[in-house]
């Protein structure tokens, strides 16, 4: 059983930062694309930020770029996101997810991703 857990989430002021990570554990998925995705009340879970199984190739949303960085560590099964910059309009539950499917110009697709954490919220305030 493949298990998802984002942490890291809170309240944060305008222009704070924080360090969202998340453990994949169950199943050794070091192979996989892992990616980021927030949705907020009413909207689509939309794609933040991705990076491939051997962390060399990743991917932005253009409303993040440049504020946001995503990494992983050496074993592959943990990943962060840096948030750095924040916006009102950050504000929303990030999830976390894995996705063997998810590769090159799939990196951005929800449903190329198999394996989702609960989400932690993230609460940007003026």
């Amino acid at each position: 059983q493949v298990q998802v857990v984002e942490s890291g989430g809170g309240l944060v002021q305008a222009g704070g930062s924080l360090r969202l990570s998340c453990a994949v554990s169950g199943r050794t998925l070091s192979t996989s694309t892992m990616g980021w995705f927030r949705q907020t009340p009413g909207k689509e879970r939309e794609f933040v930020a991705a990076i491939s199984w051997s962390g060399a190739v990743t991917w932005y949303a253009r409303s993040v770029e440049g504020r946001f960085t995503i990494s992983r560590d050496g074993a592959g099964n943990t990943a962060y996101l840096q948030l750095n910059g924040l916006l009102l309009e950050d504000t929303a539950v990030y999830y976390c997810a894995a996705g063997p499917r998810a590769t090159g110009d799939y990196a951005q697709i929800v449903g190329r991703y198999d394996y989702w954490g609960q989400g932690t919220q993230v609460t940007v305030s003026s």
